[in-house]
């Protein structure tokens, strides 16, 4: 009966269209204030664009929490503006699989007004989608704003035997708390044409950052996992030690990973009436490799419902119908914070203001489509995202520990 199930659903689901299932992709969900970011919405719900502070969803560590100190406390952890520092210094701890060891022309410690300076000559404006490594829904996504850390490393003067940029954040002084991370020296000095700069922010959606969004300054890599980018950032130490040293690392974690192109569904009715259309929607997240398109299948569900293993060769014959991405706003200022002009943020062209990709790089989308035609009956959809190389979502996908990147699933009954 399992075999004759399985051949019926394959079958079913090649010939949906021509049984009278028809899928039509929907008009954006508000395209003067496109719907985007923040946790997992019900479908057809319009979000904007750019993630309050607030409504970020957390994945903060330590015990307590660096984000619900106050008053003293906060002080002596120099988490307020005026008592942040970010010491930067030479690593000269000893180890015996590194024969040179790192030197700098001077150690620097930085305050915020002095980093803030620094930003009126080399300051960046990145739109960035938060996501981490291991959870399978987005965080959100802001217009961050701050100064390249190429900019900062050269205070330190002529540096020598350098391959890597050590750098954590505030977690109570206790080393079983520590939360660090890693660039190579390469990535951190040498961005090239077109690349996004790892960058130490200080600016959130047009405002001082908060402390639970990592303030007063936090470490921002565009192109990576929310681990990368340390919160509460104050120690940067420049190393010879060619290992990464990130706390990830140390579970298995692929520690170089970058934002995986992925699909999202967001949350939807459990039941429609019979010839009612069925809105489906979620986010797109556009990764290092880019995104080209999204695309659903809505198929018969079992009974009762249960998980499509990933071998299944039902997968080889499913009917994957493309969505409609939102297209980008006619008008920005509806969306960017005010006197924040779209050419002086990265990913636009300083000439004309136009996105030079769309999505924009590392940034993510709202797609959405509309399903009509359904019989009566019990249903499962899922979708996914096609990268510029053509790679379906969850290829490539080298390591588990590299980023959630699996087909997402709903279901409903047309009754």
């Amino acid at each position: 009966m399992n075999v004759h199930r399985r051949e019926f659903i394959t079958s079913t689901v090649a010939g949906l269209t021509g049984a009278g299932l028809a899928a039509r992709t929907a008009g954006p969900l508000n395209a003067a204030q496109p719907s985007e970011t923040g946790p997992v919405a019900a479908a057809g719900r319009a979000r904007p664009f750019l993630t309050s502070a607030s409504d970020f969803a957390d994945v903060s560590r330590g015990n307590p929490n660096p984000q619900t100190l106050r008053g003293e406390a906060l002080v002596q952890a120099r988490l307020t503006p005026d008592t942040w520092r970010l010491e930067i210094t030479a690593d000269d701890e000893p180890k015996d699989y590194v024969k040179e060891s790192a030197t700098v022309t001077g150690p620097v410690t930085l305050d915020l007004p002095a980093l803030q300076d620094l930003g009126r000559k080399h300051g960046v404006k990145f739109i960035k989608a938060m996501q981490c490594l291991n959870i399978p829904t987005p965080l959100g996504q802001g217009l961050w704003e701050g100064v390249p850390l190429r900019e900062v490393l050269r205070l330190c003067g002529r540096m020598s035997n350098v391959r890597r940029v050590f750098y954590w954040g505030f977690h109570n002084e206790d080393p079983a708390q520590l939360f660090r991370s890693s660039l190579s020296y390469s990535q951190v000095m040498e961005t090239p044409p077109g690349e996004l700069p790892a960058f130490i922010a200080y600016r959130l959606n047009g405002e001082p950052l908060p402390l639970e969004r990592g303030g007063p300054v936090r470490m921002i890599v565009p192109w990576a996992h929310g681990f990368k980018s340390i919160k509460w950032l104050q120690h940067i130490v420049l190393t010879n030690d060619y290992k990464a040293n990130d706390t990830y690392a140390e579970k298995n974690n692929d520690p170089e990973s970058h934002l995986k192109t992925a699909a999202y569904l967001d949350d939807m009715p459990k039941q429609f009436a019979a010839g009612e259309a069925v809105p489906v929607s979620g986010l797109a997240i556009a990764g290092w490799s880019g995104l080209q398109r999204v695309e659903y299948w809505v198929r018969p569900a079992a009974s009762p419902p249960a998980d499509l293993p990933e071998d299944d060769p039902v997968w080889r014959s499913a009917h994957w119908i493309e969505g409609a991405l939102i297209p980008p706003p006619r008008d920005w200022s509806s969306v960017l914070p005010g006197g924040v002009l779209t050419n002086e943020v990265l990913g636009f062209d300083p000439r004309s203001g136009q996105p030079l990709s769309w999505p924009l790089r590392y940034s993510m989308i709202s797609w959405s489509a509309t399903i009509d035609g359904l019989a009566p009956g019990q249903y499962e959809v899922r979708a996914r995202a096609v990268d510029l190389n053509g790679f379906a979502q969850p290829e490539p996908r080298p390591i588990l520990k590299s980023g959630k990147n699996g087909i997402q699933v709903r279901r409903f009954q047309i009754a």
